[in-house]
């Protein structure tokens, strides 16, 4: 991605974030991370501001926001479940991209047939490990794709919990968890192979939301970051690392 795509935006960017450097800290959830750090990356480019990420899981997420400053989010929208997180926020959220759930193996492993719930109930009952974040909104999503299936049970017993998104395309890789199963952008790794997503009637499409703080230190800062989110160049960003923008 060149800059000259985000060369527009630049120029009004200019216009009303002052010239002095700034952090801008933000935190967001790691199934995003592969398209939000370019895109962060661009925006320090354009504004010459550094733009500091924290990523984790929604758990985590929830935790940070009760007990840091921060200036801007880029999470999954079951955060704002949590009234006392939802209101370090000010005003309301903007939705900036979306992604559903698939599932992975270990590169050059064979891919087992997943096209239909009858088929992939039969992969989860045939895998000797099967790998998610149960810590996590995506995580929670498959644990209840488990359910809906009535593989709860035998599935527990072979769960590996990853405790995070990086940690499970590891254990993916290293054979640990047969199959893989989360947020299919994430999934789509070096040492993975996509098996591909879950059938459409158990997809639960996971919705990242950004918006500002409350008691942001670098409130005009977040707004344009956000303003930057939404521009055709990271859209574009969005669209190549996986997921749909918003």
């Amino acid at each position: 991605m060149t800059l000259s795509v985000f060369l527009p935006f630049a120029l009004a960017l200019a216009a009303i974030v002052p010239a002095h450097a700034a952090d801008l800290q933000v935190i967001a959830g790691g199934g995003i991370a592969g398209a939000l750090n370019p895109i962060a990356a661009e925006f320090e480019k354009t504004s010459g501001h550094k733009v500091a990420i924290r990523h984790g899981t929604t758990p985590e997420l929830i935790a940070i926001a009760k007990s840091s400053i921060f200036d801007a989010v880029v999470l999954p929208r079951e955060f704002l479940n949590d009234a006392e997180a939802a209101a370090k926020l000010a005003g309301a959220t903007v939705d900036v991209a979306r992604v559903g759930l698939g599932v992975a193996v270990r590169a050059g492993a064979p891919k087992p047939d997943i096209a239909s719930p009858e088929a992939l109930k039969q992969a989860l009952l045939e895998a000797k490990s099967v790998g998610t974040v149960p810590a996590s909104a995506a995580g929670a999503q498959v644990m209840k794709l488990f359910e809906r299936l009535g593989v709860e049970a035998p599935v527990k017993d072979k769960l590996q919990a990853a405790l995070g998104p990086a940690k499970l395309v590891e254990a993916v890789a290293a054979g640990q968890a047969e199959l893989g199963l989360f947020l299919i952008n994430v999934l789509t790794a070096p040492g993975l192979d996509v098996v591909g997503p879950v059938p459409a009637s158990l997809d639960q499409q996971i919705v990242y939301t950004t918006g500002t703080a409350r008691d942001a230190a670098q409130a005009e800062l977040a707004r344009a970051f956000i303003a930057f989110l939404q521009t055709p160049g990271a859209k574009a960003l969005i669209k190549s690392r996986g997921l749909t923008p918003a």
